[in-house]
């Protein structure tokens, strides 16, 4: 079976046991690390593998030819992305007006963080930021530590690296988001495509979570190989905010999120229109 996911390692920390045939009866695994900007163009295009790791933000573009597994994707609390800024010689906190009119890096434009990002700054950010300018994640906190940025949204393990570069949190988008709805953030989707048992692969995700829950040291070798120079500790931290319960079964609680999320996107024109039912496949 072909899967697509992140070298990062809340998914090779979760995939491992089923990538390395540890899952008993689950199909051989032909793994492409990719990066979701990719999987997230697959999903635009109904291309890519049977199974794969996307954001929910393009989840209304991927439902006609993929399903929504139920496990093995990324929710949570207190894990949402960072908008940050240079920290400022007076020492002075810059506000969300100050954005305005102002330049702004983003990882993607078809990303959770994304959406949060719009969905605060209609809010907070009058008349809007000046442009939005897209970026690998890993060269955004560079550029607004030199002034190239006026501003940058951040994810992953930038929550834990930024002070490094000289810059402040101007807002924690999942804590506003967590405040607003009272739900999780919903950032990354496993989906299948619709011909295949989606069942029968979900049990096979679960199982594989389960073993590395039961054998957290089994997986070490493997997240590191392919954790991009990450310190370990770091690695750590980062498996433990993004893996949880929600990995194990998104729950009444993610998929009202997920719905909410999406609903208030389509509403703004930042996806298309969906069919809610389509979320769920019970």
């Amino acid at each position: 079976m072909k899967i697509a996911y992140s070298p990062c390692p809340n998914d090779t920390f979760i995939y491992h046991a089923w990538a390395h045939g540890l899952v008993p009866g689950a199909p051989e695994l032909e793994v492409t690390y990719a990066d979701i900007d990719i999987t997230n163009h697959w999903a635009l295009n109904g291309e890519g593998p049977e199974v794969m790791k996307i954001s929910f933000a393009a989840l209304p573009w991927a439902l006609p030819d993929y399903r929504l597994l139920p496990c093995g994707g990324a929710l949570g609390r207190g894990c949402g992305p960072l908008v940050l800024v240079k920290e400022q010689a007076d020492h002075q906190a810059l506000q969300p007006a100050d954005l305005s009119g102002k330049k702004i890096a983003v990882p993607s434009e078809r990303s959770t963080a994304y959406l949060l990002f719009r969905l605060w700054a209609a809010a907070h950010i009058p008349d809007g930021a000046g442009e939005i300018v897209v970026m690998p994640f890993h060269e955004i906190m560079p550029a607004v530590q030199k002034g190239e940025m006026d501003a940058g949204l951040v994810i992953h393990e930038a929550r834990f690296t930024y002070p490094t570069y000289g810059l402040s949190m101007m807002t924690d988008l999942g804590s506003w988001w967590e405040t607003e709805t009272g739900l999780p953030i919903p950032l990354g989707a496993i989906v299948a495509r619709r011909d295949l048992d989606h069942h029968a692969i979900s049990n096979w995700i679960r199982s594989s979570l389960q073993y590395a829950w039961q054998h957290p040291e089994a997986s070490r070798d493997y997240v590191m190989k392919h954790a991009q120079e990450m310190d370990a500790d770091v690695a750590r931290s980062h498996i433990q905010l993004y893996v949880n319960d929600f990995s194990m079964d998104l729950g009444k609680d993610g998929y009202l999120a997920i719905e909410t999320l999406l609903t208030r996107a389509a509403s703004e024109g930042l996806v298309p229109a969906f069919d809610p039912a389509m979320l769920r496949n019970d």
